[in-house]
């Protein structure tokens, strides 16, 4: 009642001595100016229709392609100022079958079974060196190029090793040079 009477009189006297006459808020008065606009369905924040609502999600769906279920689908609502309740978009959604499109299942592309020559195994399978820059097979020379087998290379198979033999509890020093200077 007194809110209507501060509507009423707005114009002939300030809202902010209307309000303290009539001992109550200003902020109170402006919030129920507010919620009434909120509640009349022709403004823009009133309650979507079911079709309005069905063809917003319709729209978004086909714009992300389809990557959007009901939690991000109503998240993007509310970014484009359309309140709607989470509720109410998964129910929409469910009951027109829009889902999100699936994770694509894992493809193994490798193919083990083939009849292609493997290619020789020319450490044997040998992955533990005595020292740096040394393989132990006789007339090893580093492949077809030499610049195949740096010194890096070598190096890590060798402290590779190491570190293996010393996670099984052996304790052989590393010996890796370092080049200082």
């Amino acid at each position: 009642m007194k809110y209507a009477w501060i509507e009423r009189n707005q114009k002939i006297w300030p809202v902010s001595l209307i309000c303290e006459v009539l001992e109550v808020s200003a902020s109170g008065y402006f919030e129920h100016i507010k919620r009434r606009k909120m509640a009349k369905p022709e403004s823009a924040g009133g309650r979507v229709s079911k079709e309005a609502l069905l063809a917003h999600i319709q729209a978004i769906h086909a714009e992300v392609r389809g990557e959007y279920g009901w939690p991000r689908m109503w998240k993007e609502l509310l970014a484009r100022e359309i309140r709607v309740g989470k509720m109410r978009v998964q129910e929409t959604m469910r009951s027109h079958g829009i889902k999100a499109r699936g994770k694509r299942k894992f493809v193994v592309t490798t193919d083990s079974k083939h009849e292609l020559p493997i290619a020789p195994n020319l450490l044997e399978r040998n992955f533990t060196v005595q020292a740096p820059n040394q393989v132990n097979r006789p007339g090893f020379r580093g492949g077809s190029n030499e610049r195949e087998w740096s010194h890096e290379k070598v190096t890590e198979i060798f402290t590779r090793g190491t570190r293996a033999r010393r996670a099984h509890g052996e304790r052989t020093p590393c010996r890796v040079p370092v080049n200082v200077g």
